[in-house]
């Protein structure tokens, strides 16, 4: 169903529910008017009955039984005129409470308030004029991700099943307003109304919790927007197994992540600090935390989450010692190698049955943030120098687990929005993080301490762009022309050229598929190249200023400006 379509439906819907009282006011205005053509009126100047036309009716009843007005036209009534117009002045008002109550009533229909909501909706998309984001499911990871959107100043429309979750949209202080519904965006046509297949959607983001509904989101996108970039949350193999068999581009399981996360950090602090630092969420700042031990690890919770962290624990060749409360898992457990307790984790005999006394770390991994804080405790109690990893459920609990200093709280909504940015906005960011899995560990060391010297430890801005006529118009022209130009000859300030932007280039892409990481201000640009690139967003700004605009692109290559050049222009502009 079409936007149209939901618009027109809403109107008859309306008519269906007012039929029998417009019916009944359409009857009372027909008899009233006839009446009065009928009656006899004052005795004309010849001594014939007069009688009112259907025009003078028609605007008699008009303004009288609308309440607007009264007055006796064209002429003074008769006393029948009067007569039947004190009638039709009490039928009209009857008429007219009834018709009053039916729309009050009307106005109370669950139904009608989901059409008219949905048909508002509907328009406010269909009238989008500039690039959005459909993001389907509006809980803690969708906040992030609205609130990252909404910062880079991309429109973003909201599904979300639970109203009480809308409602609470209204509460942001966001810079655009944000286009919700409430409705199941598992309906397909629910997703057409929501853009789907409109030319300004950039891409689809389906974070609800439920991997069904995902699961149809990406299925919907796939069948109705091939073309679209699709982003869905799995939280379980089963159905990452099935997005993948439907071919979805880019599969988020926040579990699975942390756990590829806490193995890198393990194996590789630098790479590991490097790439949260790159994926942070804009605006925020990164706290160092010691690097994770190698040694024995306690594992609190063997749920869904506790299976990726116990695999990649063993995976690494440490040991790990589970503790849960069910004995559900302990086969498979043992079959791989773990040592299992049963029991709760926030019991002193327990943690301490478990070796709590020589671990080197313990992962507090249930679904409670309650129990989990507990566990913590207790364990800091038991060992003060061991690891804590917390897991972070709700937001609600945010204040509690900050003032508990553990080494690193999960928080798998922020773990999603992160990937999710980092696709959407740089593609090319994801390539170069799988990279950190296989460097150096000296290499990631000495890059990371290069980049937080440059730019201190808050999030940095990262961007891609590709050398060609739309997004790097005058670069494009001056490689086109055969002119030479070095990669580090663009870098530079096009308000102060002694000065460089605070800006590096990560990679830079051939169209050959060759692919340069960290590549020097020596290389020769070509055609089609594709640069990631990290810095500031002022000198973001001035990096895509400087190659799309003519007569900065001359002042930083060689320093002269000409008269009605860029430099001239500013400072026309101070003048005036």
């Amino acid at each position: 169903m079409s936007s149209r379509e939901g618009d027109i439906n809403t109107f008859f819907l309306v008519m269906r529910r007012l039929r029998k009282t417009l019916i009944t006011l359409v009857i009372i205005f027909a008899v009233s008017v006839l009446g009065l053509t009928l009656v006899p009126g004052p005795l004309g100047e010849n001594g014939e009955i007069t009688r009112m036309s259907f025009f003078h009716a028609f605007y008699f009843i008009s303004y009288t039984a609308t309440t607007i007005g009264f007055g006796e036209i064209p002429a003074a009534f008769s006393d029948q005129q009067r007569l039947w117009t004190t009638i039709c002045i009490y039928l009209s008002v009857i008429g007219w409470a009834v018709f009053v109550a039916a729309v009050l009533q009307m106005a109370q229909d669950e139904n009608l308030q989901k059409a008219i909501r949905s048909s508002r909706f509907s328009r406010r998309v269909r009238n989008l004029g500039e690039p959005f984001y459909l993001v389907c499911g509006y809980g803690e990871t969708g906040r992030h991700i609205c609130q990252a959107l909404d910062n880079m100043e991309f429109r973003v429309v909201v599904l979300e099943k639970d109203p009480s979750q809308v409602a609470g949209i209204e509460l942001q202080s966001f810079r655009s307003e944000i286009i919700e519904l409430a409705a199941d965006a598992a309906n397909p046509e629910v997703l057409e109304i929501a853009g789907l297949t409109h030319k300004q959607c950039r891409g689809v983001i389906a974070l609800t919790n439920d991997d069904d509904t995902n699961l149809a989101i990406a299925i919907s996108a796939r069948l109705l927007a091939p073309d679209l970039k699709v982003l869905a949350r799995a939280n379980t193999r089963e159905t990452e197994a099935n997005l993948a068999a439907f071919g979805t581009p880019h599969i988020i399981h926040p579990f699975r992540r942390f756990a590829d996360y806490l193995s890198l950090a393990i194996q590789s602090p630098a790479a590991y600090n490097l790439l949260v630092w790159l994926t942070g969420l804009p605006g925020t700042r990164i706290n160092r935390h010691r690097d994770p031990p190698k040694g024995h690890w306690i594992l609190c919770g063997y749920g869904n989450f506790g299976r990726y962290l116990a695999e990649s624990i063993t995976g690494d060749g440490l040991p790990v010692t589970v503790i849960d409360l069910h004995p559900d898992g302990m086969k498979a457990t043992l079959e791989a190698g773990i040592h299992w307790i049963q029991g709760d984790g926030t019991s002193i005999d327990i943690l301490t049955g478990a070796g709590i006394a020589d671990a080197c770390g313990i992962i507090a991994a249930t679904a409670n943030d309650i129990k989990n804080l507990s566990i913590a405790v207790t364990a800091r109690q038991l060992n003060p120098d061991v690891f804590v990893i917390l897991r972070q459920n709700s937001t609600v609990s945010r204040p509690l687990i900050e003032a508990f200093t553990e080494d690193i709280a999960v928080v798998p909504s922020e773990i999603i929005a992160q990937e999710c940015l980092a696709i959407l906005t740089t593609p090319m960011l994801a390539p170069f993080l799988k990279d950190l899995y296989q460097a150096d560990q000296q290499w990631c060391a000495t890059l990371l301490g290069q980049l937080t010297e440059r730019f201190g430890w808050d999030t940095p801005e990262i961007w891609s762009l590709r050398i060609n006529l739309l997004e790097t118009t005058a670069l494009y022209r001056r490689l086109m022309g055969g002119q030479n130009v070095k990669l580090g000859a663009v870098q530079i300030n096009p308000s102060r050229r002694e000065q460089l932007l605070d800006c590096r280039v990560l990679e830079l892409d051939r169209d050959n598929g060759a692919r340069l990481l960290l590549p020097d201000g020596t290389i020769d640009l070509r055609l089609g190249d594709e640069l990631l690139m990290v810095g500031t967003r002022s000198a973001r700004r001035d990096f895509e200023f400087v190659l799309s605009n003519d007569h900065a692109l001359q002042y930083v290559l060689t320093g002269k400006d000409l008269p009605g050049g860029w430099i001239w222009e500013k400072l026309s502009s101070l003048k005036g």
